[in-house]
């Protein structure tokens, strides 16, 4: 449940970020609202898998160590 609340704030970070960043390359509000609903997705899913891989790893550790 951490990692899905992780990933919704994170994407709703990542949504604002990449909109002013696109914005401030283009200067056209219709580009950057198209750029930054895009790439968020991705990277929201990417951050997922990675948390992911991230806890297994960690839970493999715990059990070698036990």
């Amino acid at each position: 449940m951490r990692t899905a609340k992780k990933t919704v704030s994170y994407s709703i970070m990542h949504l604002f970020v990449a909109i002013a960043v696109a914005y401030a390359l283009t200067r056209d509000w219709r580009a950057a609202l198209a750029i930054g609903m895009i790439e968020p997705v991705f990277q929201t899913l990417a951050f997922m898998v990675h948390e992911r891989v991230w806890e297994r790893i960690g839970r493999r550790s715990a059990a070698q160590a036990a």
